[in-house]
């Protein structure tokens, strides 16, 4: 101590000690994974996508319709030009060497260019190194008491600066335009801030909703308006083609799209603004249409086989048939009295109404029965007295017939068409030279011999 009263002497500062413990950060073992942690953290608070960190192949990036984030290693920086580039648009389009289904699904997150995030975490680290390395006594004493009680609040600010260099690194977004250079299409949504209502998921599909690149839904008009024009001759437009145009990129974006799509299609169908069916015949009608009516959900299957209808087909296919019009019979002529006819004038005959019976006969295979029933069938209860006979016919070996003879009587009866239908079982047995029928014998060039016949009525 001087004569003054001043003591003169070194004091250490905790900002020394935080740089060195910063320059000794191991890149590989501590920066990098920290980077890599704080980033997913970050993406993944609240997410509202299905999100892939950090993929190291193709194949590591499922190919599903939903709409998936793909965010790209921290390692790797944005250039307008280089390998990354051209990795992610052969990414985009293929898995491993299959092509994609669903291209259009997947949205690339990519940060900027620089070290600002790196530095970031790296003095994020420093500080909680440094409140270790006090909490064991290894930095002593040596240090001010303000600043030993400031490194709580020195972790919690270099943490929130760190995440803030997340959501401005991360600004680049790319997904799949067959118009934009190299197919992929590349926005700058700019610096975000982690303290704001959004989420690092969310400011993506803001991005992608203000550029018309995304909805949520989708109307009627706006299919209407897209119906591909190689389709409008037939009129039908294929489920499975229609979710394809939301997935390939030809139309908008949907987060969801099988779930939109399922749910709108009912509600377009209910409305009478499209219509549905199902079950193409050769002759462009349709085993099943809906419209202007309730269409079950899972009728609404994207597959071969189902279209949506333009509002004017379906109308036109869900006409009920008309029957025909009824002929009045003529009136009789008015009664003359015999003295004011002329003898040489034969009464003209009254014309008696006559009725024609239609009937369609013949054998059908199998796999007609069902068209027999929905295009036959319809247009002849249009008709008065309809009459339906069934014939059913099928051989098998005996041992079989008494089993198959019960269970179709319990069928039948289940159908409530006991004493409507008969169950006959006609056997043959087979002697060398003849067949006989009720104790006749019938030459026949292949010998057989006498049937026996049982019938049986329900």
């Amino acid at each position: 101590m001087g004569t003054d009263g001043f003591k003169i002497y070194h004091k250490a500062k905790i900002d020394k000690a935080v740089h060195d413990r910063r320059a000794s950060l191991d890149e590989a073992a501590e920066i990098k994974p920290a980077i890599r942690q704080l980033v997913k953290e970050e993406f993944q608070r609240e997410a509202s996508l299905p999100i892939e960190y950090f993929p190291t192949d193709s194949t590591a990036i499922p190919d599903s319709p939903r709409l998936t984030l793909v965010v790209v290693d921290p390692e790797e920086e944005w250039t307008d030009e280089g390998s990354l580039r051209d990795r992610i648009a052969q990414w985009t389009t293929s898995r491993g060497k299959t092509p994609r289904l669903y291209p259009a699904a997947l949205v690339w997150c990519v940060r900027k260019r620089g070290r600002d995030l790196r530095e970031k975490v790296a003095m994020w680290l420093a500080w909680q190194r440094v409140e270790r390395d006090v909490r064991e006594g290894i930095l002593g004493s040596d240090y001010e008491k303000a600043d030993l009680r400031e490194i709580e609040v020195k972790i919690k600010d270099a943490l929130e600066q760190a995440k803030e260099e997340v959501w401005g690194s991360y600004r680049f977004v790319l997904l799949a335009d067959s118009a934009a250079p190299g197919g992929l299409r590349v926005i700058d949504v700019g610096a975000g801030h982690s303290s704001g209502a959004d989420t690092l998921c969310g400011r993506v599909i803001s991005a992608l909703t203000a550029e018309g690149l995304l909805n949520s839904s989708v109307s009627a008009s706006y299919i209407d308006r897209n119906w591909p024009p190689a389709l409008k001759p037939t009129g039908a437009w294929p489920l499975p083609g229609l979710r394809q145009s939301f997935l390939n990129g030809a139309l908008t974006r949907l987060v969801d799209p099988d779930s939109v799509l399922r749910g709108k299609i009912v509600e377009f169908v209910e409305r009478g603004e499209f219509g549905l069916a199902s079950g193409p015949n050769p002759d462009g009608t349709y085993e099943r249409v809906w419209f202007k009516e309730l269409v079950p959900s899972d009728e609404v299957a994207f597959e071969p086989g189902v279209f949506l209808l333009p509002k004017e087909k379906a109308a036109a296919l869900k006409k009920p048939l008309q029957p025909p019009p009824e002929v009045e019979p003529p009136k009789p002529p008015p009664f003359t009295p015999e003295k004011d006819r002329r003898d040489d004038t034969p009464p003209k005959p009254t014309p008696t109404p006559t009725t024609t019976r239609i009937r369609v006969s013949g054998s059908i295979p199998p796999e007609m029965w069902n068209r027999l029933g929905t295009q036959i069938l319809t247009k002849l209860r249009s008709g008065r007295d309809l009459n339906i006979s069934v014939l059913l016919e099928a051989s098998m070996d005996a041992p079989w017939v008494e089993g198959l003879r019960d269970e179709l009587r319990r069928i039948i009866g289940e159908l409530g068409l006991e004493g409507m239908l008969t169950v006959e079982c006609t056997h043959t047995t087979q002697n060398l030279g003849q067949t006989v029928h009720h104790g006749k014998p019938i030459q026949t060039i292949r010998s057989i011999a006498p049937p026996e016949t049982h019938r049986a009525g329900l």
